[in-house]
């Protein structure tokens, strides 16, 4: 089937310039070359990675498991890519739209450097639409409707070392999409002896994935729901590939935690929730973070409260009395869910409210108490 990108004309005063305007590294930005929302005609070309020729001028995409087909000069579903002649091209290689150093907590990974900050940007684009997407106002645009910046991955790097940042997250909207700028970047990255984490939505074929693990030191996945029907009701795509791409990163020994944002009455079903623990915990093992993280009002989807939170607490109990060793509760400063305990002793080994990070009975990525040693990246 072939997808069609329609024109979303979205404001063009976007969330994302708001937050780059307070971003610590305006300095730079003032003065780097900076790409206004610019004509079709004149959108910066970079060959694209995984497509295949077909009949007529056509491609073929099979960078994610949409698979579209693309007559020449139309983009693929993600408003990214693009058939020029029968060749595919990616029109945001070296084009972020946002840059911010962030707190790792935020993303949130909490065995992966906690208290340390992680360099992070994004471009323009996504492969699904989910209807609750708080970055939407970037996620769902084209190159040609955002500003962005030039730069290659090499000046990422270097704006990360000035930073002083230890890691780099491609984030905020859907990295699968600038895959061929994202996989150079933790390329850049690793020859500086800097980590490189991908946030993604799992919606990636797996060629593509194993091709890009070799760049990667750990990956959250966003774990929207455990049924088909909400992935095609409010995010346009399918779950049966999300729950592969787990499967593929565990199975390759990729550090991995996973979300699962708590929608209320679309997602917060105990016997869901239940069954989405048990199959981590089953699949992918116990030692597998999962945060259940609460929902606030956004996009297609402002008529809904946030998630109460005791659904969430729940969700937390629900999913620890399925064989879940690290759950935590997100978006709730303050609660006792955001702790890491130890699964064997119940020591409280990392405290944490919002971005701040306490270590308690923590040491050497052991529990100073029991010795057990607790999974993650930890230096």
């Amino acid at each position: 089937m072939k997808h069609k990108f329609p024109r979303r004309d979205f404001l063009a005063a976007s969330a994302s310039a708001c937050a780059l305007a307070a971003c610590p590294l305006r300095g730079w930005m003032r003065s780097a070359r900076a790409v206004e929302a610019l004509p079709e005609a004149e959108i910066h070309l970079h060959p694209a990675l995984h497509w295949e020729k077909q009949p007529g001028r056509r491609v073929k995409c099979t960078l994610c498991p949409r698979e579209c087909l693309v007559d020449d000069l139309e983009r693929g579903y993600c408003g990214v890519r693009e058939n020029r002649g029968g060749d595919y091209f990616t029109l945001v290689y070296g084009r972020p739209c946002t840059l911010h150093l962030d707190p790792v907590e935020k993303k949130p990974m909490f065995h992966f450097l906690p208290g340390t900050a992680i360099f992070s940007l994004a471009t323009v684009g996504c492969n699904v639409n989910c209807k609750f997407c708080q970055n939407w106002q970037i996620s769902q645009v084209r190159p040609e409707q955002e500003k962005s910046w030039d730069a290659p991955p090499e000046k990422i790097v270097e704006l990360a070392r000035q930073q002083q940042a230890p890691s780099l997250a491609h984030t905020y909207t859907e990295p699968v999409v600038f895959y061929e700028y994202a996989k150079e970047i933790g390329r850049e990255a690793h020859k500086h002896n800097l980590k490189n984490v991908v946030i993604s939505n799992g919606y990636i074929q797996e060629k593509p994935l194993l091709e890009w693990l070799p760049f990667l030191d750990a990956v959250k996945i966003d774990l929207k729901a455990f049924t088909e029907r909400f992935y095609q009701d409010l995010v346009n795509g399918e779950l049966q590939p999300v729950l592969d791409t787990l499967k593929r990163l565990v199975r390759a020994g990729m550090w991995t935690e996973i979300v699962y944002l708590v929608i209320p009455t679309h997602n917060d079903g105990e016997a869901e929730i239940r069954e989405m623990s048990r199959w981590v915990a089953g699949e992918l093992g116990p030692e597998v973070p999962v945060h259940f993280t609460r929902f606030h009002p956004q996009y297609m989807m402002k008529a809904l409260p946030p998630t109460p939170v005791d659904t969430l607490t729940a969700a937390r109990d629900l999913a620890r009395a399925a064989g879940l060793h690290y759950v935590y509760v997100g978006n709730v400063p303050g609660h006792p869910g955001e702790h890491t305990y130890c699964p064997g002793c119940q020591t409280l080994l990392i405290r944490r409210s919002g971005f701040r990070v306490e270590f308690a009975g923590f040491s050497d990525g052991k529990c100073a108490r029991c010795g057990r040693k607790i999974p993650g990246i930890w230096s």
